[in-house]
């Protein structure tokens, strides 16, 4: 098990746990009552430890590296699935997969980003940061859906889109682009949910939809706190302070009206039980693309399109007239 900073308590509390367990195999001894008894004691210090939780935190947790990614919960939550690959214009990205899953008898385009489960599947998945031709392939089986009448599910797990000069060569920016005003008017139901980390145009490159979701555990803003830390502090000592003012969270996110609900994780995050949050994701999916199925494609798109519209608080300035001008009227 992998622990993080804030939950070394749970660490020495395992490896109670692993002790006891070897001395009841080895000594064959009956341990039944202090295993129980050390397992409720797990329980309430994980629960403890995860009420008030920082954003850095949650930032954390969105990283740990036993959280599930998209592969694991297409697979989980479909009976079939048939991955798609390539945009047509220049290669398949791995930093994005996306394919026709049947969920529960239903045909959906289900579209994430993938990091991998090891070094070496990181690497070769460019750890969930796409390429333009990632997004370009995304855009595609999303036409692909409309085409066939398919509802469109996106799952967002990325520190952001793939910054390097290639990228920039083969038109990030378009493709990222491109992407927001095709989703905004796409004929078909469109659910995203962040599953993970939700960084700036990688995660809006497929992120725009009838309903927007965030797992309890992630984070979703325009710029990572390390980030905003080496740029207003020149340093990355002052990430959990940037975390804070970054105000990314779930539940900031909600409050601002960013997105449309918090799906709640197992206490110790998605990784602690897999099962289960892939059992509460599926649920939450199903029940928003029936309630989006209801509009028709034109009332869709236009609830889509204020939706977005609405988002933020802005004013009109008042022209100011020259004094002259005011002494000459």
């Amino acid at each position: 098990m992998v622990f993080l900073d804030f939950e070394q308590p749970l660490e020495s509390l395992y490896e109670q746990l692993e002790k006891i367990q070897q001395v009841g195999e080895e000594g064959e001894v009956d341990v039944s009552i202090m295993l129980k008894e050390l397992e409720t004691k797990i329980k309430n210090k994980r629960k403890e430890l995860y009420q008030n939780l920082t954003g850095w935190q949650k930032v954390q947790i969105s990283r740990h590296p036993e959280r599930p990614y998209t592969l694991y919960y297409i697979n989980q939550m479909s009976r079939k699935f048939i991955e798609l690959h390539g945009d047509r214009y220049v290669k398949d990205d791995k930093a994005i997969v996306g394919g026709l899953a049947n969920i529960d008898g239903q045909t959906m385009m289900v579209i994430g980003h993938q990091k991998g489960v090891n070094t070496k599947m990181r690497q070769f998945r460019n750890f969930g940061m796409a390429n333009p031709e990632g997004y370009r392939k995304a855009l595609r089986l999303m036409k692909m859906a409309e085409r066939f009448n398919f509802p469109v599910v996106t799952l967002i797990d990325t520190p952001g889109a793939y910054p390097g000069l290639e990228a920039e060569e083969r038109g990030q920016a378009e493709a990222i682009a491109r992407n927001l005003f095709e989703m905004a008017q796409l004929r078909v139901p469109i659910v995203c949910v962040v599953i993970g980390e939700g960084a700036s145009g990688g995660a809006l490159g497929i992120g725009v939809g009838d309903r927007v979701y965030m797992l309890e555990y992630t984070w979703y803003s325009v710029i990572s706190p390390e980030s905003c830390s080496s740029i207003l502090w020149h340093s990355w000592d002052y990430k959990e302070q940037a975390a804070e003012a970054l105000k990314l969270t779930a539940e900031d996110m909600h409050q601002f009206g960013l997105i449309d609900g918090i799906i709640k994780e197992p206490i110790g995050g998605a990784h602690s039980n897999p099962e289960e949050m892939v059992k509460t994701l599926k649920r939450q999916i199903k029940k928003a693309i029936a309630e989006i199925q209801d509009m028709t494609p034109d009332e869709r798109i236009e609830a889509r399109i204020n939706k977005y519209a609405s988002m933020g608080e802005y004013d009109v300035a008042k022209e100011e007239v020259p004094e002259k001008e005011k002494e000459a009227k």
